[in-house]
């Protein structure tokens, strides 16, 4: 499991935006990118292009989820 403060200080290699972590996955809270990472043996693989871009209303769940205040 990533430690609270190793989740503090990573961000998304594309948007430098926060992460949430959600299941096996670290999600950006940018809603431009809205990109998901793996998490694979407590390793994120941080690689935008190993990453999966989802589509707003799967993000917008995911931010929900964790409580982020998503604006339209």
């Amino acid at each position: 499991m990533i430690s609270k403060e190793l989740l503090d200080i990573l961000c998304c290699p594309e948007s430098k935006a926060d992460l949430v972590l959600d299941g096996n996955y670290l999600v950006s809270v940018d809603k431009n990118t809205r990109r998901r990472y793996k998490i694979e043996n407590d390793i994120p693989i941080m690689l935008i292009e190993e990453s999966e871009q989802l589509d707003f209303e799967t993000w917008k769940e995911i931010m929900q989820r964790h409580n982020i205040k998503v604006e339209e």
